[in-house]
């Protein structure tokens, strides 16, 4: 459909049942609107307040014994395989490497703008059930697509903008087809939405904002600079590009896009990533009280997940970026790391971190009461990369193996022991996290939810016939039965000054030993 047809055809309007307000979209193909079976069918439990969402609890059972989930950072940024997935903001900026290499690779940003990149991004070798069976695969018992990230590219099937993944690129609905795939394996399911950054708030301040250089628009993704897609007022364009008035933005974008992935795939996390805080209150309570009254016509236990203390603790889970913990947190966390070293979104130069790191960090996640939502990265053409396969398998094959230590399982009174400790500050100190290195000394325990048994895992391969002191027990006085290995093997055991001491003979198992401690 050519542009001067679309800004002819008829507005869709999307029931004001479904969005809690209508929305008008001239620029969206016409679609039928959602059936009223499937949503806001509910006696409103919360209300659009603190207070009433406050009634919320956090986190379901089922997330606290899930530990690990998988995400994945796709869209038309993957398109140059250059820099990361800022990819689309940074072809701005003159002097930015990544607008650098556009120039040279396609030419200026006016003749060749960003949703230029939208046909090459063809996915043809996705496949939801593959990929599916891939996370299933992994360990991971939860699991979905970034459904938008700052750029503005819906990967669902949208009637409230064109530049989504059913209608252009892939021409399939990424998020739709995967959660269908997902709950017949009883993989349950999270949508990630980065979309706050994507409103032009600039437009009154360009030019001070351009004098800034690499420092300007640094609340909206896309730099307002006349002349350039990024400003225009084509209906279709400032769907893309976020280039329309704020309270019209919040309510038919922002809100509307959550809502619509709400009622049309019921997911079972929605998470936030950062810039939240941009998005004005008022709004922020109606998503939440939206999707938990949602939650509750479904009869399913929901998660919201968010960064910095952009919603309240008192219903939300806080998810620390590329970081962790060095202590355990009495409240339910989550991380959201990446399976690479640098890029989130698929590059050319990706590189992949080894499996021991991606395991050390899970196990260490898991002891201090956090879960980790681990980020892939697959190419424009809807290809997982075979390195990333690779540590995805091991990391489910350790799992399989050992994930009695893991799954189901809750913090025990002491959390770590060993001499690597990890630091604080969360993100900020996101390089010192990447650069930990640990050796079987350093040792993470959980715990069985009936109390009975706690677990010990060296985050390294012991060596052959080492004695091991788990220094933790000197700290408690904790009645030991029995020490096994998981694999049913009894291992000579004896309780002294140090701790408890245990004689490993030839048991040794690689990368991450669990030692099962039955405990009276």
């Amino acid at each position: 459909m050519t542009l001067s047809t679309i800004k002819k055809a008829a507005c869709f309007i999307i029931s004001c049942t479904a969005l809690n307000g209508c929305i008008v979209n001239p620029a969206a193909k016409q679609k039928e609107p959602l059936e009223a079976s499937t949503i806001n069918v509910v006696a409103e439990k919360y209300q659009a307040d603190w207070s009433s969402l406050a009634k919320h609890k956090a986190a379901p059972e089922w997330l606290k014994d899930a530990k690990l989930g998988l995400y994945f950072h796709w869209g038309p940024y993957t398109v140059p395989a250059v820099g990361n997935e800022w990819y689309p903001r940074w072809m701005h900026f003159p002097k930015h490497n990544m607008a650098k290499q556009h120039l040279a690779n396609y030419g200026s940003v006016a003749d060749a703008p960003y949703h230029d990149f939208v046909k090459d991004f063809t996915g043809e070798h996705f496949n939801a059930g593959q990929w599916a069976d891939l996370f299933l695969l992994s360990g991971a018992k939860f699991a979905g697509p970034v459904a938008e990230h700052h750029d503005g590219f819906a990967m669902w099937d949208s009637a409230i903008t064109p530049w989504n993944a059913k209608d252009k690129g892939p021409k399939k609905d990424i998020l739709g087809e995967l959660f269908t795939e997902l709950k017949k394996r009883d993989i349950k399911t999270i949508a990630t939405f980065h979309h706050a950054k994507n409103l032009q708030r600039y437009q009154a301040d360009w030019q001070k904002q351009k004098a800034l250089k690499g420092r300007g628009f640094s609340d909206s993704h896309y730099p307002y600079l006349p002349g350039l897609a990024t400003a225009s007022n084509d209906p279709e364009l400032a769907l893309l590009y976020g280039n329309m008035p704020e309270q019209q933005w919040l309510a038919q974008v922002w809100l509307g896009k959550l809502k619509e992935v709400i009622n049309k795939y019921q997911p079972d996390i929605v998470w936030f990533d950062s810039w939240l805080d941009q998005i004005p209150e008022n709004y922020r309570q109606q998503f939440s009280s939206y999707y938990l009254n949602a939650a509750q016509s479904w009869h399913k236990e929901v998660a919201i997940v968010r960064k910095q203390d952009d919603l309240p603790l008192s219903f939300t889970i806080n998810d620390h970026e590329k970081s962790r913990e060095p202590q355990t947190l009495p409240n339910l966390w989550m991380t959201d790391d990446t399976i690479s070293t640098g890029s989130w979104s698929y590059t050319k130069q990706l590189k992949i971190k080894p499996f021991q790191q991606v395991l050390h960090a899970l196990i260490d996640t898991v002891s201090k009461n956090g879960v980790v939502l681990l980020n892939i990265s697959p190419t424009a053409q809807g290809v997982i990369p075979s390195d990333q396969r690779q540590v995805l398998a091991q990391l489910g094959q350790w799992l399989k193996e050992n994930g009695e230590a893991i799954y189901q399982t809750r913090p025990w009174l002491v959390a770590a022991q060993g001499p690597t400790i990890e630091p604080e500050g969360g993100f900020k100190n996101r390089k010192a996290f990447s650069d930990l290195a640990y050796s079987y000394q350093d040792i993470r325990y959980t715990r069985s939810k009936n109390n009975k048994t706690v677990y010990a895992t060296t985050l390294g391969t012991p060596p052959a016939t080492t004695q091991l002191i788990l220094n933790a027990f000197s700290q408690h006085t904790i009645a030991v039965s029995n020490v096994s290995t998981l694999a049913g093997e009894s291992l000579a055991w004896s309780m002294t000054e140090q701790g408890l001491l245990i004689e490993l003979g030839n048991k040794i198992t690689a990368d991450a030993m669990v030692f099962k401690i039955s405990i009276n």
